[in-house]
């Protein structure tokens, strides 16, 4: 039997500022005597979202900004309420949804967390019980009886996780609180959530931009757009299929200055970033284990003396990929003012399918940034076959290998 049931629940706001009294008294009156009052446009938050999740099941929901994740989560944990359609949860929730919003400033940390955890449902008796285990994964029993309002973000926010995953409850909702405090914190944050996971066998729901994160954690997937559901299924496959329509999204883009992350003195300008194919040509893909050959033109309004030039990679979350320099080559060069073009060609780019940025800096002898630029060019890596998914959540370099099966040598490259 279903432990949550959602049946053809839709969720509308009303676009626009909220009305004042006196606004809303004149629109009375104004529909009393019959005229016409203005309504400002409906937006549907979820439309007509329907599934169903079984106990102990672990459930990624991924999608876009606006996508209507958190206000399907707020729906499911009853902070708010639907327009149509319905909800049903068989089982006590606890969630993580805005972790800390009921912490009081003036009260200390301990008298904080008797009231967050009150709030979420715990007795004084099971505060009692759990306290000591709460302060000690916080690491805050140095600050515990200090007020929150000294408290540093990080602090308040380890202190609200460790009150929020210290409830005794069958369902865990969680949005976006995984990555918080340093990295050793984070690092607990996932031990306890596999242990959630794995030991307790609670059933949770989790939103996260991290898809990595969400296809190593979740048994299913459910993949939202614009208040819908557009895939629910396999991690795998739903993830990949994220991945391609966010990677479609942001090549679409790519020609939008928007997107482009730019630091410079004026002094490096008219800036054409280009993608080369085997024939010279430009082109905005290749073919995964194949050469990427990255040309980039550009104006000096001043000459430089011995220039270095940085030429790399990185994906779309800016993760940096690739990076190299011109320093190895130990030459000095003069550039003069006006137009130049350098070239940096890598013999096997090692990426797996995806979309890649391109990035470049100039920096001048004295070691000062002349110019640097991030996202200034998307290209795609394609597979190789059709079968081959456009991203491996278990990699993300592509290497040639080696197989011995049975006495046999296979190889791939």
């Amino acid at each position: 039997m279903p432990i949550i049931e959602v049946d053809h629940l839709t969720k509308e706001y009303r676009l626009g500022a909220k009305q004042g009294l006196k606004q809303t008294l004149l629109n009375t009156a104004a529909r009393l005597t019959g005229k016409k009052v203005e309504e400002r446009p409906l937006f549907k938050a979820l439309d007509d979202v329907s599934f169903s999740i079984e106990p102990g099941e672990v459930v990624g929901i991924i999608g876009h900004n606006g996508a209507g994740k958190s206000t399907l989560l707020k729906m499911l944990a009853r902070i708010s309420t639907p327009t149509s359609g319905s909800v049903k949860v068989d089982g006590r929730i606890a969630p993580l949804i805005e972790v800390g919003a009921g912490f009081v400033p003036d009260f200390t940390g301990r008298e904080n967390v008797y009231l967050n955890a009150a709030i979420l449902g715990m007795s004084r008796q099971e505060i009692d019980r759990k306290f000591d285990e709460i302060v000690d994964f916080a690491e805050m029993a140095e600050f515990i009886d200090t007020p929150v309002k000294r408290y540093s973000s990080g602090m308040q926010v380890k202190l609200a996780f460790a009150v929020a995953t210290s409830i005794e409850s069958e369902i865990l909702i969680v949005d976006e609180v995984l990555a918080v405090g340093d990295l050793a914190f984070q690092r607990k944050c996932f031990e306890r959530m596999e242990d959630v996971i794995r030991r307790q066998g609670r059933t949770v729901l989790l939103v996260s931009h991290n898809i990595r994160q969400v296809e190593r954690m979740c048994s299913r997937v459910i993949l939202m757009s614009h208040g819908t559901i557009l895939q629910d299924g396999s991690p795998h496959a739903t993830c990949d299929h994220f991945y391609q329509l966010s990677n479609q999204s942001i090549h679409d883009q790519k020609a939008k200055d928007s997107s482009k992350r730019i630091i410079s003195s004026g002094e490096v300008q008219n800036i054409e970033v280009s993608v080369l194919d085997q024939q010279g040509n430009s082109t905005d893909s290749l073919v995964e284990g194949s050469a990427l050959h990255i040309r980039i033109r550009f104006s000096l309004n001043q000459p430089l003396s011995n220039p270095e030039f940085h030429v790399g990679t990185h994906t779309t979350d800016f993760v940096y990929l690739t990076g190299e320099s011109t320093a190895v080559l130990g030459q000095s060069l003069e550039f003069t003012a006006g137009d130049h073009e350098i070239e940096q060609v890598i013999p096997v780019y090692p990426l797996v399918p995806g979309t890649y940025g391109i990035r470049f800096a100039v920096i001048d002898q004295r070691g000062r940034v002349a110019f640097h630029g991030e996202s200034l060019r998307f290209f795609n890596v394609t597979a190789k076959s059709m079968d081959t998914p456009l991203q491996d959540e278990l990699r993300l370099v592509a290497v040639p290998v080696q197989w011995m099966l049975q006495g046999a040598n296979y190889s791939y490259a």
